[in-house]
């Protein structure tokens, strides 16, 4: 991966178990890594500047080289539950993701430019930032640098 590539794309559901087995059964999207995150596995969670405490499932799987991820907010408050009020509780893309080796250097740049972090963590190896992006491209900008994880709750099918 090179920097500024997409390296996912993502959508809010209200439903995680629901989609997907839409997904996979429908378009053979999968198969799926579930996991769980929250304050005890998001290090430095932060959203609109302040500390995050927001509880949410996640799900993942491949198309090729681009990580397709589903979420949805078990309790709490942050750009995830934003998107489902604008939305009417309508699932929908959310967001895509950029790879960036450094993150942080990145991050500055975009800055300068005039745009804001909105929601922020890490998770093991991985760090990412939401950036305040709907009003000019319409959809958020996730910037992060796709570091390794731990293991899945579980997997689907």
């Amino acid at each position: 991966m090179k920097d500024g590539d997409i390296c996912q794309i993502a959508e809010v559901v209200t439903d995680i178990d629901k989609a997907m087995k839409a997904l996979w059964e429908g378009f053979g999207m999968g198969p799926w890594e579930i996991y769980e995150y929250g304050p005890t596995t998001v290090r430095n969670s932060m959203y609109r500047g302040k500390p995050n405490l927001q509880r949410y499932k996640l799900a993942v799987c491949w198309i090729g080289p681009v990580q397709f991820e589903l979420m949805q907010p078990i309790d709490g408050y942050s750009i995830y539950n934003e998107f489902l009020e604008k939305s009417n509780g309508k699932s929908g893309i959310q967001h895509f993701k950029l790879y960036y080796k450094d993150c942080k250097k990145k991050i500055e740049e975009l800055k300068k430019k005039g745009y804001e972090v909105i929601q922020s963590g890490e998770i093991g190896d991985d760090e990412f930032y939401y950036l305040s992006t709907e009003d000019t491209i319409g959809t958020v900008i996730e910037i992060g640098n796709a570091g390794s994880i731990p293991a899945p709750l579980r997997t689907y099918p």
